[in-house]
């Protein structure tokens, strides 16, 4: 059974602090997937991250909502950002060059609509959107060996 860290985050920072000590795990064939509502903070949760691996907070993380995925050049190796919530199911993966960016570094957002191409050993981060319109609360499931570098 993987392990499971649950962690509330009362507000914008306290998600980019998560974000930014993923981003420093981050190595190329990681899958991280990005599960929750509308609204719960994925797209900018992904977008924290990116910065964070980038090393700049000002990177231009537009939201992949309309092309599918977005790639990145980053210091620990080429990054894909997928949102496939307009996607059917995994049979329009090919198209998105998933098989290359899995040697990559991959973040998925809406991971359900990867049916069986969803990569074993993922971290799987559940955001669950909280009564304060930024606080929301992370669980964060997988990558046994890494997981508790992110409690902190």
């Amino acid at each position: 059974m993987p392990r499971t860290l649950t962690l509330d985050l009362p507000d914008l920072p306290a998600t980019h602090a998560l974000a930014a000590r993923l981003a420093r795990l981050l190595r190329p064939g990681d899958a991280v997937l990005l599960e929750g509502p509308l609204g719960a903070g994925k797209s900018e949760f992904a977008r924290a991250v990116l910065r964070a691996a980038a090393g700049d907070p000002s990177l231009e993380v537009p939201s992949p909502t309309f092309t599918l995925v977005q790639s990145y050049d980053l210091p620990a190796g080429p990054a894909h950002h997928f949102d496939l919530y307009r996607l059917d199911g995994p049979a329009g993966l090919d198209e998105l060059g998933w098989d290359e960016a899995r040697e990559g570094i991959v973040l998925v957002e809406w991971p359900e609509r990867l049916g069986g191409e969803r990569p074993e050993g993922a971290l799987t981060v559940a955001l669950e959107p909280l009564a304060d319109e930024h606080a929301r609360r992370a669980r964060l499931t997988g990558w046994d060996a890494r997981i508790e570098a992110l409690a902190a």
